[in-house]
Formats: structure tokens, C-alpha cells, sequence
């Protein structure tokens, strides 16, 4: 039997559809909760928890949390490598909200 070639669906797309995925994929990563934000920054819960100072069962819960403080997702986000900005949206335009800001940064 002769192996065939592996399609490649980005062959088959044309530009359009290739440009519709990418603005997806864009959106995606635009917002994600705190697992897949890890997964796409490439961390293991272990290399978040070291960050933290935490043990990894901390991590994986602290990702499962619908609710936490303001200041350990900071914690979280940081840990990462990012910032965290707390915006409000409203129908005549957008606020940044600079009264949960890292109290040590200022």
C-alpha cells in the first residue's frame, strides 16, 4: 500500500477563509479564561505555581475560581509575565479603573 500525502486544510482554503480563521484564532486568544491563557503563554501549572510561590493543586484551583480577589489575579496575571487593568464599558465610552492598581507601584 502507498501512503498518501497528509492534506493540508490551509491548502484547501481560499484567502478569504484563511484570513477568517486568523481574525478567529485572533479573537480567541483575545479572551480566554486563566487556563487557556496559561496554555497559550506555554506554562505548566508547576512553572505558574514556582512563579507564585504556591504548590500546583493552588494553581489548578485558583483556575477553576469564578470568583477571587482583584489582588491574586493580579498575582496571577503577573506571575505570567503580564499586567493586569481593570476597564469599564459603557455606551459613551470606556474607563480605566486605576483604584485596584499594584498598591507597591505606587
Amino acid at each position: 500500500m502507498i501512503a498518501k500525502p497528509l492534506h493540508d486544510p490551509h491548502r484547501a482554503m481560499n484567502t478569504e477563509a484563511q484570513a477568517h480563521a486568523h481574525e478567529e484564532a485572533k479573537a480567541m486568544k483575545a479572551e480566554s479564561s486563566l487556563a487557556g491563557l496559561r496554555q497559550v503563554r506555554s506554562l505548566s501549572q508547576k512553572q505558574l505555581a514556582a512563579a507564585l510561590q504556591v504548590k500546583q493543586p493552588a494553581v489548578a484551583k485558583m483556575e477553576k475560581k469564578a470568583d477571587m480577589y482583584i489582588s491574586t489575579l493580579r498575582r496571577f496575571i503577573t506571575a505570567m509575565g503580564g499586567r493586569l487593568e481593570i476597564r469599564a464599558y459603557f455606551p459613551d465610552g470606556e474607563v480605566r479603573i486605576n483604584q485596584f492598581e499594584d498598591p507597591e507601584k505606587k
